[in-house]
């Protein structure tokens, strides 16, 4: 198996693991992944997580080109600016419902979306920004990535969905698991004051793990 059929399958296989338990629904969500060659493969649009095939994926050269493959997804604008403005391998987009329902909330931190409940999302993740609402498909989400020059690896689309940038396609979908499952726990424990990590212990995290933490 070639490098490219081998991460053609990978995705779907991710995607599907997604899909299965619940993190997308219907034909929502897409991802992007760095070939060998530099190029990318893409998801289509109009397809769900459930039933990928490996061999339409959108594939586009190094230079941008596509070269095979379906139409990609409508969101190609928001993985460009992350491959545009940082060093990464894989951009996954979800529609998960528990990150979404906490970015309707009025008391939620736009620079530090998630609370620091737990250890993983601050090692996953680093800070989450909350970006406002935009319709799908509107460049103006990459133009607002663009805008963060490439120091944070986690947005959150407000009343739409996450989307994670990271070193390979494992990376990006266990950060992005991580991200929903750290917003279903916000909202479990919301109301309750539940005691989370004190400032001392998010900044040990930050410092053994190296995590990016721009303010």
């Amino acid at each position: 198996m070639t490098p490219d059929n081998a991460l053609r399958e990978e995705i779907c296989l991710l995607a599907k693991s997604m899909f299965d338990r619940g993190l997308t629904a219907g034909s929502t969500g897409n991802i992007s992944a760095r070939t060998a060659e530099g190029g990318l493969l893409v998801t289509p649009t109009g397809t769900s997580f459930g039933r990928l095939d490996p061999a339409r994926l959108a594939h586009f050269d190094a230079n941008g080109v596509q070269i095979g493959g379906d139409k990609p997804t409508k969101e190609m604008p928001l993985h460009a600016a992350f491959y545009d403005t940082r060093r990464c391998g894989a951009v996954v987009h979800l529609h998960c419902c528990h990150a979404v329902a906490l970015s309707m909330l009025p008391e939620v931190d736009a620079e530090d979306f998630l609370p620091p409940l737990t250890p993983y999302p601050i090692m996953l993740l680093g800070r989450v920004k909350l970006l406002p609402y935009f319709r799908p498909g509107d460049p103006g989400m990459g133009e607002a990535v663009r805008g963060l020059t490439g120091k944070r690896s986690a947005v959150m689309l407000a009343n739409h969905g996450p989307v994670v940038a990271g070193r390979d396609i494992q990376a990006a979908c266990n950060a992005i698991e991580e991200l929903e499952a750290s917003a279903r726990l916000a909202l479990l424990t919301r109301g309750l004051s539940p005691r989370g990590l004190s400032p001392e212990q998010v900044a040990d995290l930050v410092t053994t793990f190296d995590v990016e933490w721009e303010a």
